[in-house]
């Protein structure tokens, strides 16, 4: 396990450890993730075998406190490998991508230890009994859980698997581990719809209260998909008969429990053209990471920022043109907030660009999966003079500068002489946009 970054002030750096060094054990025992590291690291007494970037190893002891941390972050949260998924969903994303992209894409995990770090979705069906002592023994809660049809048949049929019919079993042990968890549903049509979403939905139900939410999101393909398995997208229609079909249910848990529990992917209210319900209907937003509430939460955090900046704001001595890029799904949205700060700032001039997919296919309406090169696309047929370009941060490579493509912000900067700015919340929007 390799040290990325070492913080100022840390144990870590009073040691002399320095990037790129690599811990090999602690107190005689190679830890296999960031899990068990913490758990190794929680004693007073220590001994790290550590293996310098040339090679050299050396012991360094210390005592410490029980509760101080190293003040170290590692390249990844397991050391021993990620765990692969061993499925083959007839809807797995990850085969949808396109070839000869970047290998980091193709890799489908099924790895517990990231469902519990950072709220990854795991099927259960690649447990070992290890594992499930593992899991009780470090406590590993709450973890995310694709469920996608509470059916057996239906559900071996969907990850194309025997192992995955036994979805009731494997929750049963993780409930008897102690575990709490999130489930969601990955919605096909003519697979886990219709009936079989309402016998999911009342299985899932009756595991609270280990059963914390569970969202339902819409199957998404790109013009990459080479499975032969037929797979179709929900529609203006079909999207209207989930909500509907999903709505009952959820009306009867707010009136019987004060939370909504079950949730839908903001997809299906932008597929039916209805608005995105309230931020109290999606309680604390459980699965927000999951695209689950997330336009509302946009939506608030916009206006928060809104009213708490409204003593300050102030006209532009100039005229202002920003172009701000989105996916098609949540054009209208941003549209809606930046017409509020044009009606105030009246040299503010503001263009809202949805840009097409041309990369994975135009039925992929997201903003997180737009491309480089599909901007560029983009702003060159909306060309104009600009100051600034606001772009979806969620686009991006998880702390870089890179979209999916391989394209840089650089790059767009190299064509389009602007500033480029990432937003990512609807605070940040509004801060973009009103100075």
């Amino acid at each position: 396990m390799r040290i990325s970054k070492i913080y100022p002030g840390s144990l870590a750096e009073e040691l002399e450890l320095v990037i790129g060094d690599k811990i090999l054990e602690i107190n005689g025992k190679a830890p296999r993730d960031i899990i068990e590291l913490s758990f190794q690291l929680a004693e007073e007494e220590i001994e790290l075998l550590i293996e310098h970037a040339d090679g050299d190893r050396e012991i360094v002891g210390f005592e410490k406190d029980v509760d101080e941390e190293l003040g170290a972050e590692f390249d990844s949260a397991v050391f021993d490998g990620i765990r692969r998924c061993k499925n083959h969903c007839v809807f797995c994303f990850v085969d949808m991508i396109a070839p000869h992209m970047r290998k980091t894409l193709s890799i489908k995990d099924d790895d517990y230890r990231l469902s519990f770090l950072y709220g990854n979705f795991i099927t259960l069906t690649n447990l070992t009994d290890a594992d499930f002592r593992r899991i009780k023994n470090f406590h590993l809660s709450p973890l995310y859980v694709s469920v996608h049809a509470m059916n057996p048949d239906v559900r071996a049929k969907m990850l194309r698997t025997p192992l995955a019919a036994n979805i009731q079993k494997n929750l049963d042990r993780l409930e008897n581990c102690g575990v709490e968890y999130h489930t969601q549903v990955v919605l096909c049509p003519g697979l886990n719809d219709g009936a079989e979403l309402d016998y999911t939905i009342a299985e899932i139900l009756k595991r609270r209260p280990h059963a914390l939410s569970l969202a339902i999101v819409p199957v998404g393909v790109t013009k990459h998909r080479r499975d032969k398995f037929p797979l179709t997208q929900f529609d203006k229609n079909g999207a209207e008969k989930i909500i509907a079909q999903v709505e009952k249910i959820q009306k009867r848990l707010r009136a019987e429990t004060g939370r909504t529990f079950l949730y839908l992917g903001d997809e299906f209210y932008f597929l039916a053209g209805k608005k995105i319900p309230p931020a109290d209907f999606y309680d604390d937003f459980p699965q927000i990471e999951n695209g689950i509430g997330m336009t509302r939460n946009f939506i608030e955090e916009f206006y928060a920022e809104k009213n708490s900046a409204a003593q300050n704001f102030s006209q532009a001595d100039k005229k202002i043109t920003v172009d701000v890029i989105s996916g098609t799904s949540f054009a209208e949205i941003l549209k809606e907030l930046a017409a509020e700060m044009t009606q105030q700032n009246f040299k503010l001039d503001v263009k809202i660009l949805p840009v097409v997919n041309e990369f994975f296919g135009s039925t992929v309406n997201v903003s997180g999966l737009l491309t480089g090169g599909d901007i560029i696309g983009a702003l060159k047929k909306n060309n104009r003079p600009r100051d600034k370009i606001l772009i979806p941060a969620t686009a991006l490579r998880s702390g870089e500068n890179v979209f999916l493509d391989d394209v840089t912000i650089n790059d767009i900067k190299k064509i389009f002489p602007a500033q480029i700015e990432p937003i990512r919340t609807g605070a940040e929007f509004f801060r973009a946009l009103g100075r």
